[in-house]
């Protein structure tokens, strides 16, 4: 399996940058002593954003098995199939 694209990957560092502050904002909230239900809105927010960067690396490692020369070899499927059950 290759390497991740740096270039591919901005829009999934960025995603993971604002899930960062989220997560900070979570902290924020229960250091303040702050309504459960506005921890667990923020919180459900941060793990979605999660979810989401995990699902683009694994949807930018199938498209780069796919468009492969060599085509998608069953080591890498068997990978990106585990890497994606993960996820779920």
């Amino acid at each position: 399996m290759a390497a991740l694209n740096s270039d591919d990957m901005t829009p999934v560092i960025n995603r993971l940058r604002r899930a960062q502050g989220q997560l900070g904002g979570v902290i924020r909230l229960i250091e303040e002593g702050r309504d459960c239900k506005d921890v667990v809105t923020q919180l459900a927010a941060v793990n979605r954003a999660l979810d989401r960067a995990g699902f683009a690396i694994v949807s930018s490692g199938l498209r780069d098995c796919l468009t492969s020369p060599e085509g998608v070899n069953e080591e890498d499927k068997a990978l990106m199939e585990k890497l994606f059950l993960t996820l779920a």
